[in-house]
């Protein structure tokens, strides 16, 4: 997919997304640091019971999923609105969400990290402090539904040696072929060719 071609990239919304324990907000949060963009981690707009449940194992639903993904929605559409570009981190394990998350905002593009379930549950199990436990990483593989190439998203394949610099590194790339540095980045003032 020419990605280059779909969007206009002087303001955009870059959404890094994945499973827990993907790297998203570690993603998220270095993308946007490298590109001086601000960064939000959506887990930070779920709602209090979306947190509570989590925090004792209990999945959360569709119905549960929904206020929060409006939420995210509005994040990005004040953003849009501002002429701003961010990055924010979500899961958007299902088409629908993705659908929700990217239809009527051309300025969005996600970024899905793809990762091996056995180095996922690895990360969560050494993860401490956060709401989401490990036992919930089966219920996140059985509503995952991967990116399809009719979707506005790429797809990274995260390699069992990158590190979340290599990760950004590649969506950089693919985001602005042959830059290396993207917009706003020393050397990257960068628009990518329609």
């Amino acid at each position: 997919m020419n990605i280059a071609a779909r969007v206009d990239w002087r303001e955009m919304i870059l959404i890094v997304a994945g499973v827990s324990g993907s790297g998203k907000s570690t993603v998220g949060a270095m993308l946007a640091e490298r590109l001086h963009w601000p960064f939000t981690d959506g887990d930070d707009l779920h709602p209090a019971a979306n947190i509570a449940k989590m925090r004792v194992g209990i999945p959360l639903t569709d119905r549960d999923r929904w206020p929060w993904l409006r939420a995210i929605g509005a994040w990005m559409d004040e953003r849009i609105a501002r002429g701003e570009s961010a990055v924010i981190a979500c899961s958007a394990l299902k088409r629908s969400y993705r659908d929700m998350l990217l239809t009527g905002r051309p300025d969005a593009l996600l970024v899905f990290l793809a990762e091996d379930r056995d180095v996922l549950a690895q990360r969560l199990a050494a993860r401490h402090g956060h709401f989401f436990p490990q036992v919930l990483l089966a219920t996140q593989f059985d509503a995952l539904e991967p990116p399809q190439p009719d979707e506005h998203a790429i797809t990274i394949a995260e390699g069992p040696d990158d590190r979340p610099g290599d990760i950004v590194a590649k969506i950089i790339e693919l985001v602005w072929p042959g830059d290396g540095a993207g917009p706003g980045v020393s050397g990257g003032d960068h628009e990518a060719e329609t």
